[in-house]
């Protein structure tokens, strides 16, 4: 009898499995996909190969910190248009399985909703269809909730599939600390073991009432819904609909002057604008993000008197953000985000 599945499918090393199947003599060496692929600049890793996280190289690291643990490591630029084509051919094999629901998370993964009474073997024929479509390998977690396939696919790395039910769930994740939950990072996780919760399946077990007086009465209980591995158990293939757009560059030099902030924040602000232009909505709060050296990185906020287009409204809302921190350091990043007001019938 057939029953409904979630497929929680992922390119394997996405970025740099682009890379190598354009420079197949790089297949079986350490590959570092990121900024200008020059590691003496001031740029993070956007993807390692396999060979390169053996040696401890990680998605977020500075470039700098990538070639003092992997010297050997071959450094790319990132290509943002190659791997957007590549990207598009991924979900639209997808979309082509017969009933399959697709919900896009990225440019390498998607939740794909299936019925069917052999969930291995569609995930197998759907792990094929993209490999003879693109050239390129994935893993698939499947559940029977957007949640469980999620966690399901680490499990499965690489080129694997794992199955994750309500049945299983803690007997695989119970004894597992809480930041192994999909959305819980070391703050939250911080929190929770102040009311003594250090494992999923803590959690999973928890006083709602405790979680929503930390947490407050709606995000409290889906913390124990999650620590179950509950939620969505089907995927929602409606259109996304941005609340935000944002734009930030890391300065090969610093910016040692408030003139200076202020010229690079009026560039973002006006890329930002671009950007919210294809939405027609215009932005009612600006965010600010810096970052001083060494590595000291704040984020400010502020709500607009009325919504504006006007990339010198954004540009100088930001700089009076910035000024409001007081701060002197040389300043190494800088990002402006508008968040542009709902669509008609909201989100």
């Amino acid at each position: 009898m057939s029953r409904r599945w979630v497929l929680h499918v992922d390119m394997d090393q996405f970025l740099a499995a682009v890379e190598i199947l354009r420079r197949p003599e790089l297949a079986g060496c350490p590959v570092v996909v990121g900024g200008r692929g020059d590691p003496t600049e001031r740029a993070v890793v956007s993807t390692a190969s396999y060979e390169a996280r053996e040696h401890g190289v990680r998605s977020g690291m500075p470039l700098r910190v990538a070639a003092r643990r992997c010297p050997d490591a071959v450094f790319l630029p990132v290509d943002f248009p190659v791997y957007e084509d590549a990207s598009e051919q991924v979900m639209d094999t997808l979309r082509a399985w017969p009933g399959a629901v697709v919900q896009v998370l990225g440019w390498d993964e998607a939740f794909v909703g299936v019925e069917t009474d052999d969930v291995e073997a569609v995930a197998a024929g759907v792990q094929a269809a993209v490999l003879e479509r693109t050239g390129l390998h994935c893993s698939i977690g499947i559940g029977d909730s957007l949640v469980r396939a999620k966690t399901a696919t680490d499990f499965g790395k690489p080129r694997g599939t794992y199955v994750l039910t309500r049945e299983t769930w803690l007997e695989v994740m119970g004894p597992r600390p809480t930041t192994a939950l999909w959305g819980v990072g070391k703050r939250i996780a911080a929190r929770l073991e102040q009311v003594g919760l250090t494992t999923v399946a803590e959690l999973a077990g928890a006083d709602d009432a405790v979680l929503a007086a930390e947490f407050g009465p709606t995000n409290g209980p889906r913390l124990s819904e999650l620590g179950r591995g509950g939620g969505a158990d089907w995927p929602d293939d409606s259109p996304w609909v941005p609340r935000a757009r944002g734009r930030e560059t890391t300065y090969q030099q610093d910016l040692v002057t408030p003139e200076e902030v202020r010229e690079a924040l009026c560039e973002l602000a006006a890329r930002v604008v671009e950007d919210v232009a294809s939405e027609g909505r215009p932005v009612q709060r600006v965010f600010l993000k810096v970052r001083f050296v060494p590595f000291f990185t704040y984020h400010r906020g502020r709500k607009l008197p009325e919504p504006t287009t006007d990339p010198e409204v954004l540009a100088a809302t930001a700089f009076e953000l910035y000024l409001r921190l007081a701060d002197e350091r040389p300043v190494r990043l800088l990002g402006v985000r508008g968040e542009m007001v709902p669509p008609p019938g909201g989100y």
